[in-house]
């Protein structure tokens, strides 16, 4: 069982040619920008700053390490801000791309999806990535909260649609009142469990 309150941030890398050696096994964050990445991770960790949550978008510009017992936890650039440059967006793609394809140890993605929209262009090129390359990943659905209980159930109704092809683990989230956290966390320390039994 991984102590969540054990984490502590590593370091930050602005490009993929910075990263360290991938000698722990990584379980990632991965999601367009103001999904509600950093939310995610603070309330996961317990933590109120472990990742910086900002009100303006496009702020995660770099590959973020966090540690927490023998796993590292990476927190990736957040795709698909349409009000970044043309320069910025190929940076991020870039290093997003580059993070995947340099033989890392990745035990886990956790892709977050904004729960009250339909999943974007970039969100389906990702999961289509995951799915192609045969990277495991689990679906976690943020801002639930947002939703009244018939929007609710509708979206779940779309939601089965619009994922049909991927068959992924799905866990609905919100940082506000704590729904699907217990989850998140239990599918992480399934993975930490099956990775220590290698």
């Amino acid at each position: 069982m991984i102590n969540f309150n054990n984490a502590e941030y590593i370091a930050s890398f602005g490009t993929a040619r910075q990263l360290p050696e991938s000698t722990l096994p990584e379980i990632v964050f991965s999601g367009r920008s103001n999904v509600g990445k950093s939310s995610l991770i603070n309330k996961v960790f317990n933590r109120k700053n472990l990742a910086r949550v900002s009100s303006v978008p496009g702020k995660t510009i770099t590959i973020n390490f966090f540690k927490c017992d023998d796993i590292n936890f990476v927190d990736l650039p957040g795709y698909g801000y349409a009000k970044a440059s043309k320069i910025e967006i190929e940076r991020w793609g870039k290093s997003i791309e580059a993070y995947f394809n340099s033989g890392r140890n990745i035990a886990l993605v956790i892709q977050l999806l904004d729960f009250r929209h339909k999943p974007s262009k970039d969100d389906y090129q990702m999961l289509r990535f995951l799915k192609e390359h045969n990277i495991p990943f689990t679906i976690v659905f943020t801002k639930t909260d947002k939703c009244n209980k018939n929007e609710t159930a509708k979206r779940i109704e779309e939601i089965c649609v619009e994922l049909e092809e991927f068959d992924a683990d799905a866990i609905l989230f919100s940082a506000l009142s704590g729904e699907g956290c217990e989850d998140v966390k239990s599918k992480i320390n399934d993975v930490a469990e099956a990775v220590n039994e290698l």
